[in-house]
């Protein structure tokens, strides 16, 4: 999901609790690594031979549109609408948001012209906004108890269907950590900034002098570094709405906020052992997934979304990538620790104002095949090679990323936290950490830049 113009806001959603703010006119949003077309989906084998999901009959003939803003997965929903359709006799035209457009400037002008989707795959952030005037209700949907955990409420109310579950951490290419100690890797044995740090240390006097790959994108170090210091609030989502508060209201001053120094103590940590230390903001996206395949590196921050590029630098399934925590001090107890952000990052919306009742059934037959019927869960999955977040899919990821993230929601290793701020806040703050990784600032000036950023808000 890397692209080197960013155009768009990937927003994580918000738990099952979150309290909803009110909007307005400005958007807000967890930024993650925006989606590239260009990166292409390995695809599993799908049996179709077992499909007890049962159909409506009465929908052959109906046509619905799915707006996709998950740009990597175009194809993957194509073959899933068209695997349906052969199922259903419903039609599923996929509409792809061309790059360029935001998914909520695409939805509103779509609005504007009459002719809205049936569905759309939005950002938690665009769902927050228009659900309650557009979207169809559907908390009533029998899915909704497969995915308890993963559910956006807005006034406690369900509009929306969560898609995926995306989280990051820092990815470790394990051969290569083994290789150069010349002993087996146990990860569950960091537990702490300090136990890191050693390794790191150890490392280093191993061969790998700069073990680590830092991102200098804003939108990395804006939205994926810095906005932990909400999101490790207490872990949640309303946790991170309430720090947020609390700072924007003049409550809680940066520079008395422990999350933000213990953040800026592990970021100082990933800067001493940057592979490009020498000029971070010359690093190149492309090369840290070759730097960390290719064992120059062993850690790379980052998201699950990076296994295309990991895989393009020769990273084979079979490898043994995975994540450690972000960590922040050392505390083994605090869930920081042992723990790694994990979120749904996409959410499917339905019409409600121009889609008529044939059409909104439909639709929910989609949805409910993909969480129900055999081939739509494999495809899911497989096809579309998304973390599911049913908890009634049997099917596991097969990228090494992925499977990790699987595993850890599965054994309660993954916090669900996802913090909503505007949307300049990853270019704007992500400016002031690019400063600070370059050392043109220091720790005060950067803690400066971000309560003056809140300050700012109205």
């Amino acid at each position: 999901m890397k692209k080197k113009s960013v155009t768009s806001l990937l927003a994580a959603a918000l738990s099952v609790t979150v309290a909803v703010t009110a909007l307005t006119g400005c958007r807000f949003g967890f930024a993650s690594d925006p989606d590239d077309p260009s990166e292409e989906v390995k695809e599993g084998p799908i049996d179709t031979s077992i499909d007890t999901f049962e159909y409506d009959s009465s929908l052959e003939g109906t046509e619905i549109t799915l707006l996709n803003t998950k740009a990597e997965i175009q194809t993957a929903l194509e073959k899933m609408g068209k695997q349906f359709e052969e199922k259903s006799g419903v039609h599923v035209e996929v509409m792809p948001v061309t790059d360029g457009d935001s998914p909520y400037t695409k939805m509103i002008s779509l609005y504007n012209a009459g002719d809205p989707p049936t569905l759309a795959i939005l950002d938690t952030t665009d769902v927050k906004a228009l659900a309650e005037e557009k979207a169809v209700d559907l908390s009533g949907e029998k899915w909704t108890a497969e995915a308890e955990e993963y559910l956006t409420r807005i006034n406690g109310k369900v509009y929306s269907f969560p898609l995926c579950i995306e989280g990051r951490g820092m990815i470790y290419n394990k051969k290569v950590i083994e290789e150069a100690l010349g002993e087996e890797f146990d990860p569950e044995t960091i537990t702490t900034l300090s136990e890191f740090e050693a390794l790191l240390k150890k490392l280093s006097e191993s061969g790998i002098e700069k073990p680590v790959s830092v991102a200098k994108e804003d939108w990395s170090l804006g939205a994926h570094h810095l906005q932990y210091i909400y999101e490790t609030y207490d872990g949640t989502s309303d946790g991170a709405a309430e720090v947020i508060e609390k700072i924007e209201g003049g409550k809680l001053e940066i520079e008395s906020y422990d999350r933000m120094s213990q953040l800026l103590d592990m970021f100082d940590v990933l800067k001493k052992y940057n592979v490009a230390k020498a000029d971070p903001l010359g690093a190149d996206y492309d090369e840290m997934a070759i730097d960390l395949a290719d064992g120059k590196t062993a850690f790379w921050f980052n998201g699950n979304w990076a296994w295309p590029n990991l895989s393009e630098a020769g990273a084979e399934n079979e490898d043994e990538y995975g994540f450690l925590p972000y960590f922040m001090n050392d505390d083994e107890e605090d869930f920081v620790n042992w723990q790694i952000q994990a979120s749904p990052s996409k959410q499917v919306m339905m019409d409600d104002q121009v889609a008529t009742d044939n059409e909104q059934a439909a639709a929910k037959e989609f949805l409910n095949w993909i969480v129900y019927s055999e081939v739509g869960q494999q495809m899911l999955v497989k096809t579309c090679n998304v973390i599911p977040p049913f908890t009634n899919n049997p099917y596991e990821p097969s990228d090494p990323l992925s499977r990790d993230i699987y595993e850890k929601v599965h054994e309660g290793k993954v916090f669900n936290a996802a913090a909503i701020v505007p949307n300049d806040h990853w270019s704007v703050l992500g400016a002031a950490m690019q400063k600070y990784l370059a050392d043109r600032s220091d720790r005060e000036e950067l803690m400066e830049s971000v309560q003056e950023y809140w300050d700012e808000q109205e």
